[in-house]
C-alpha cells in the first residue's frame, strides 16, 4: 500500500464496531505514506497532512488485497481503491472491527491508541514495567497481563502459554510474585509471542492471515483447549476453569500449588 495513492473509498456496510462515517469517503486523493501499528490496530498515515485511517479486524475480520474486478464477498465491508488497480478489502463476518478517518497529528493521541501499555517485544516492556502493574494488585495474574493498559497484544491464548512457560498459576493474585517469577513472565511473553508469529499465529476455527493460510502454533499449544489431556512436560492432567469470562487452562505440577 505505501506509496500508493487512494482512488475511492467503498462503503457496503456501516454498521462496524464504530459506525463508519461518511468522511472516510475524503480520504480519496491521498497518497500512503505509510503504515503501521499500535497494539491489535492499523495505521495508515497519508501524506500532505491528510491524515490517518484507524483500522481494527475485531474477533474475526480480514484484510486482503484483491483485483479491483474481484468479487465481493458477503462480509466485505469496506473497500479502499489503490492506485495499482487492486482494492483493500475490510472483511469482517462479527462486524467488530472498526474503519475510521482520523485527523492530521499524533494518532497516538486518540482516545482508541493513548491508553495502551507497551509493546510486548519492545525495550519498553520488560520485568520491571510489569512488576509496577503487578505491585499491590489482587487481581490474577492472567487478568493482569491481558489487560492492554498493562501490555498489549497478550490474548487468552498466549497468556496461557506464557504462564504455563513461566511456572505461575494464572489464578494467582498478582502483588504475590516475586520479582523473579515476574522476570520469568516477561521473557516467556516474549517467546510465546515470537515462536507465534513464526509459525503464522494460531488457527483454532477461523483465523487465516492475509494470504489465506491457516497458523500452525496450535500444534505447540502446551495448555490451550488441551483440558482432561496428559502435560506434554510431566503428563498430569490438564486443568480448566473459568476466569474473567475466559476459558483457562494450567498444569497443577507444572504450575505450583499457589
Amino acid at each position: 500500500m505505501v506509496g500508493r495513492t487512494i482512488r475511492g473509498v467503498i462503503v457496503r456496510e456501516r454498521r462496524l464496531r464504530q459506525p463508519v462515517p461518511p468522511s472516510l469517503a475524503d480520504a480519496a486523493g491521498a497518497r500512503i505514506a505509510a503504515v503501521s501499528r499500535r497494539g491489535k490496530y492499523l495505521i495508515v498515515t497519508m501524506g500532505g497532512s491528510r491524515g490517518h485511517l484507524l483500522v481494527h479486524l475485531g474477533m474475526s475480520g480480514r484484510l486482503r488485497v484483491v483485483r479491483q474486478a474481484a468479487p465481493f464477498r458477503r462480509h466485505d465491508h469496506v473497500a479502499i481503491e489503490l492506485s495499482s488497480g487492486r482494492q483493500l478489502r475490510c472483511h469482517d463476518p462479527r462486524r467488530f472491527g472498526l474503519v475510521l478517518p482520523l485527523p492530521a497529528g499524533d494518532p497516538l493521541r486518540h482516545p482508541l491508541l493513548r491508553g495502551l501499555g507497551p509493546e510486548p517485544l519492545s525495550e519498553m516492556f520488560n520485568c520491571t514495567v510489569l512488576a509496577a502493574a503487578c505491585r499491590g494488585r489482587r487481581a490474577a495474574i492472567k487478568l493482569v497481563i491481558m489487560d492492554a493498559r498493562v501490555v498489549v497484544g497478550v490474548g487468552n491464548i498466549y497468556a496461557n502459554e506464557a504462564l504455563f512457560r513461566a511456572g505461575i498459576r494464572p489464578g494467582i493474585a498478582a502483588r504475590r510474585l516475586s520479582g523473579a517469577r515476574l522476570a520469568r513472565l516477561a521473557t516467556a511473553i516474549r517467546t510465546v509471542l515470537d515462536e507465534a508469529i513464526a509459525a503464522g499465529g494460531t488457527t483454532l476455527r477461523d483465523f487465516l492471515d492475509a494470504d489465506g493460510r491457516p497458523g500452525y502454533f496450535r500444534q505447540q499449544l502446551f495448555v490451550y483447549e488441551r483440558a482432561g489431556a496428559p502435560c506434554r512436560r510431566c503428563g498430569t492432567t490438564i486443568r480448566q476453569r473459568v476466569l474473567g469470562q475466559r476459558s483457562t487452562y494450567w498444569c497443577p505440577r507444572c504450575q505450583g500449588s499457589a
